[in-house]
């Protein structure tokens, strides 16, 4: 859990839950800190979004402080945020959620936790020990959430009010978001996908897993990699005015395609950490995309020979920075 522990150090830190809800809505909740940035350094973000979209709910609240507390043992912690509530992460990982608003309140805690592999407990790999100007870790792919909502002014579905949820658990942190990303997050029981990269170090970068029964899929640099906008193992294709994505990367002998979609009018903004503080719609992001996503298999020096396909409805898709043109602008939904 080292990786979801507080870094003191860095310019920025940002967690970032994303509950999937009994009705099929979500909500998103961002708890980040610039502690030295002169304008908007401490963000608490809460959207809820319904299944069809409707009357999306909002508040990004720009609180005084945001106080990163070792608790005890195996990197425990708590984020506390005076006069609304805290984060708190248990040594055994279990995550308390308690948030209390005068526009919302929400209370949870997760009963497991599903890592990003057995094998790699982050992401990155080794990576996440270089000084690169970002770092990503999944905490968990979709623990399981007893579940408290309340929003006075919103109509929540009373199995959202008093339910279980599933949530995904992740964190950025270093010197500032990318010059441009994507981020896709899709779950449904055992299968899942989810992928962060884009614009950094004057390259283009991602990481990215597939899980189901069958399949433990993980891409990363080298082979996720252009350089000069060239690159022997990887092609992407984003694009904002169809709001999809595509990808395809490969090693030497596995192959996996991804093309994301969303309905332009799905999309709400949130803001960024740069370290000057935190920038307004700096990305948008969807609940509401279709993802495919497609698995090759080769021999050495062979043909690629489609052997899987999978698809997600309901996933997140997210644009940033430069890959969103909207960013910095007053229109907050897309």
């Amino acid at each position: 859990m080292e990786h979801f522990a507080p870094h003191k150090s860095s310019v920025f830190e940002g967690y970032y839950s994303k509950f999937t809800l009994p009705s099929g809505a979500s909500l998103a909740l961002i708890i980040c800190s610039v502690p030295k940035a002169p304008k908007r350094p401490h963000m608490v973000s809460f959207t809820y979004v319904p299944k069809d979209v409707s009357n999306i709910f909002q508040r990004e609240l720009w609180v005084e402080s945001i106080d990163r507390v070792p608790t005890g043992p195996n990197n425990a912690f708590e984020l506390r945020v005076p006069g609304l509530g805290y984060m708190k992460c248990a040594p055994d990982s279990t995550t308390e959620y308690k948030l209390e608003h005068e526009d919302f309140s929400l209370k949870g805690i997760t009963t497991n936790r599903i890592p990003w592999s057995e094998t790699r407990d982050t992401p990155e790999g080794n990576l996440v020990y270089l000084p690169i100007p970002l770092h990503w870790h999944v905490q968990s792919l979709g623990s399981e959430c007893k579940l408290s909502l309340k929003i006075p002014s919103g109509d929540v579905p009373p199995a959202d009010a008093e339910g279980k949820a599933m949530v995904h658990q992740e964190k950025n942190w270093a010197q500032s978001f990318p010059s441009a990303h994507i981020w896709i997050q899709a779950r449904e029981g055992a299968r899942g996908f989810c992928l962060a990269g884009g614009q950094i170090l004057g390259m283009e970068a991602y990481l990215l897993a597939y899980r189901s029964e069958k399949w433990n899929i993980n891409f990363r640099p080298p082979f996720a990699l252009k350089a000069l906008g060239l690159s022997p193992f990887m092609c992407v294709t984003p694009n904002w005015d169809n709001r999809s994505f595509e990808l395809s990367v490969q090693s030497f002998r596995t192959k996996i395609v991804a093309r994301a979609k969303a309905p332009a009018g799905t999309f709400f903004s949130l803001s960024s950490p740069f370290p000057e503080g935190h920038r307004e719609n700096y990305l948008g992001q969807s609940f509401q995309a279709t993802l495919d996503v497609e698995v090759y298999e080769s021999g050495w020096l062979g043909p690629w020979n489609l052997v899987h396909r999978d698809r997600f409805e309901g996933a997140a898709l997210e644009f940033g920075g430069e890959y969103y043109p909207q960013r910095g602008t007053d229109k907050k939904m897309n």
